[in-house]
């Protein structure tokens, strides 16, 4: 191997590992949020998450329509979009509505009414990070980014530079008001989806979407 490939291979290296040094930001329990008060450090949690929830003892079974709230892009202080623009967030904020509204219609009839056995379901986009453009992509095939990233993978944990999303879910039962169950959740791909590092929002798209998933799953 020639001198100048090993000095441009450790200098990506270097890269690599600054980068993952640097991470995307830890959700918090957000001040403006309504349910903030009520919200505690999810011990039960291995993923790393749903840092924070909230819950009652609630048969699902019982419920068979929802309401979904339009998303809110969440303004207090201590939100964590960094420098986002506002395009991104309002895209987001469609992707997500999209994305809970088809995954929860497959479990409930999604209605206006807050009728009985009605649960009205309340997302707030709270923070994101986008995928760095070719830097994202590298990492998939650059040696020390694959080897970060495999780990990664087995550990359930985030991809190198990859994107993400951390928004609350506040679940009530419509005909009361009286909250249900809520969370902080931050949500990514697995780390070796090359698919959603192609982008500066895949990877939070995809991570919104999972997320519909794992709410869908919670509520059957």
């Amino acid at each position: 191997m020639s001198k100048s490939i090993m000095v441009q291979r450790l200098s990506a290296v270097a890269l690599c590992v600054a980068l993952a040094a640097c991470g995307t930001a830890e959700p918090t329990a957000y001040r403006g949020i309504a349910s903030s008060s009520q919200l505690r450090p999810n011990t039960n949690d291995e993923s790393g998450h749903i840092p924070y929830s909230y819950s009652t003892q609630v048969d699902w079974r019982s419920y068979d329509k929802a309401i979904i709230d339009s998303v809110d892009i969440y303004r207090g202080a201590d939100h964590q979009f960094g420098d986002m623009s506002e395009g991104d967030k309002a895209s987001l904020a469609r992707t997500m509505l999209a994305q809970f509204f088809e995954k929860l219609s497959k479990r409930f009839q999604i209605t206006s009414v807050p009728g009985p056995n009605t649960l009205r379901i309340k997302l707030t986009l709270t923070g994101a990070a986008t995928t760095t453009p070719v830097i994202g992509t590298f990492t998939h095939f650059d040696l020390a980014g694959n080897l970060y990233n495999g780990v990664q993978a087995v550990r359930g944990g985030e991809g190198m530079v990859s994107g993400s999303v951390i928004y609350a879910v506040e679940i009530f039962d419509a005909p009361t008001n009286r909250l249900l169950n809520a969370y902080i959740t931050k949500q990514y791909p697995g780390a070796m989806n090359i698919g959603a590092s192609m982008g500066s929002l895949a990877a939070a798209e995809t991570g919104i979407e999972k997320g519909a998933d794992t709410l869908v799953a919670q509520l059957k």
